[in-house]
């Protein structure tokens, strides 16, 4: 198993039917079919746990004998586990472990000798997904009955029933096929990003894969990436060229202007290149490039038929991660991640931590499409909120928002719009307790840097797509907005509802967890 080590499921609701504080092991029922999906993941070698609420206990409902003896008989029904993670705890107790903080997923992974980020949680409800994101690990929620809308909505992935979740987790594994490969080595390699910082920044695993294989790797990019590709692991050139078919406002195609890029894609002297796109871009117009440039072997995603554009022509399942995406891709053209890699974003000798005045959090409050940023009035009373619960807070932006970062700075937090480029806030974000911020360019930089993530989340894209990438992550807003999977740059709904009553208080509440979950 390349992607995963563990999957940490739910007791109650996932594996058995849920009976309110159960003190009798014949009442334990298994849910259909867990036991067959549960041997599959076995087959695999990928080791189980169990990560269980067990309030009942401080309750004086069922005792510890009692609660022996129920995990007891699920073993007997299901097969053993490699680890069983229990909070007797009420949701009175403050303690670190009740979901939906991480507490129990971390210890679980310490258990199994792995992290949590290499981890996928399965459960019922809610918390199950809130502590997978905390601690940084996947999470695939299987609803029931009780499983309210909006959990629903806002859960990384969501499947019918157990055996559904293993096969997601299967597919998802199958990507990285593994068993002894034919070695492939090559020369110089072009890789292809011509999209923005983010999109640049979840390449990266990817692109380091390539680099363990090839003696040379030039990326081309356009100008909306440059600074993250020169930040990038594993790249020696980068070549900037703005694309008609990928840049967001694009001029006119201009056959002079492809006649010169072709000259330059040329001079590269690739013997290979492998082009990465999102899910919903093609990447047959540079691989028809590529080919004019006499590049002999191109690699890519293509649902199209792609004739003779493509050597080797990749598909991907959707809903998988765009880093997972792009890795896959890498492996399929020979490029398997190195050994030892944890497929986390990274940059180039990440910066120490500014030296500085104390902890802070990070409030950066622009995107790149307008459709995915809250409104200033929100990011000012979350920066008022943060710093009233005694926070010191550094609001960030570029030059092109420094009105914006003034406004939400107020008087209650530290403006630093326009004073840094991408590195500068690659630094400032390294050093901060966590970052708030939608779905744009630094909260991908906060992945890199290994900093948890305030995600104000619109629901515009999936954000089992592009959500922070293997970084402990709360999310917050309307996952079920009208907006919805709409992919839309400019809000399609008056008073931009799936961020505009983004709590202020809640906010706090998330930093809180996400502080507590990474002194633990």
């Amino acid at each position: 198993m390349n992607l995963f080590d563990a999957v940490l499921l739910d007791r109650d609701g996932t594996l058995v039917e849920d009976v309110p504080y159960n003190n009798e092991p014949v009442l334990v029922r298994p849910l259909p079919g867990a036991r067959a999906a549960l041997d599959r993941l076995r087959a695999t070698g990928l080791r189980l746990g169990v990560v269980t609420n067990q309030s009942g206990l401080a309750r004086g409902l069922v005792t510890a004998e009692q609660l022996w003896r129920v995990n007891a008989r699920i073993e007997e029904l299901l097969g053993p586990f490699d680890t069983w993670q229990v909070c007797p705890h009420d949701e009175l107790a403050g303690c670190p472990c009740r979901k939906p903080k991480p507490g129990l997923i971390q210890q679980a992974a310490r258990e199994l000798g792995t992290t949590p980020e290499r981890c996928v949680v399965v459960g019922d409800i809610g918390r199950d997904m809130e502590a997978a994101l905390a601690a940084g690990a996947t999470g695939i929620l299987v609803p029931t009955s009780v499983t309210l809308a909006r959990e629903v909505g806002a859960a990384p992935a969501v499947v019918a029933d157990l055996r559904q979740a293993v096969n997601l987790i299967l597919r998802r594994d199958e990507l990285f096929p593994s068993g002894e490969r034919a070695p492939h080595t090559a020369g110089t390699v072009l890789v292809v990003r011509p999209d923005s910082a983010g999109d640049v920044l979840v390449t990266g695993p990817a692109i380091r894969a390539v680099a363990a294989s090839a003696a040379r790797v030039v990326l081309l990019c356009g100008p909306r990436g440059r600074a993250a590709a020169e930040m990038l692991p594993g790249v020696d050139e980068v070549v900037e060229w703005r694309l008609p078919w990928i840049d967001p406002e694009p001029d006119a195609v201009d056959p002079a202007a492809m006649t010169e890029l072709v000259a330059r894609l040329a001079a590269v002297g690739a013997d290979e290149a492998v082009v990465f796109t999102s899910f919903h871009q093609s990447a047959l117009p540079t691989a028809l490039l590529l080919r004019m440039a006499g590049v002999a072997r191109v690699s890519a995603i293509s649902d199209d038929y792609p004739g003779a554009l493509l050597d080797v022509r990749h598909r991907v399942p959707g809903g998988v991660p765009e880093a997972e995406r792009a890795l896959s891709l890498a492996f399929a053209a020979g490029f398997p991640p190195p050994p030892g890699d944890d497929l986390r974003l990274r940059i180039v000798e990440p910066p120490p931590p500014v030296a500085d005045e104390g902890p802070y959090v990070v409030v950066h409050p622009g995107a790149s499409v307008p459709a995915r940023a809250a409104p200033p009035q929100v990011y000012r009373a979350v920066v008022k909120a943060l710093a009233a619960a005694g926070h010191r807070v550094l609001v960030t932006g570029s030059a092109a928002e420094k009105e914006l970062t003034a406004e939400v700075a107020g008087d209650f937090g530290t403006d630093l719009g326009g004073a840094t480029g991408l590195a500068g806030l690659a630094s400032i974000v390294a050093g901060a307790d966590c970052v708030v911020v939608g779905n744009t360019g630094p909260a991908h930089v906060a992945a890199a840097v290994g900093t948890p993530v305030v995600s104000l989340y619109a629901p515009t894209v999936p954000f089992g797509q592009w959500g922070p990438f293997r970084v402990p992550v709360v999310r917050l807003g309307d996952a079920t907005a009208p907006c919805r999977d709409t992919r839309a740059a400019l809000c399609p709904i008056g008073g931009h509802p799936c961020l505009a009553e983004v709590d202020p208080v809640a906010v706090v509440a998330a930093v809180e967890l996400l502080r507590s979950g990474r002194n633990s």
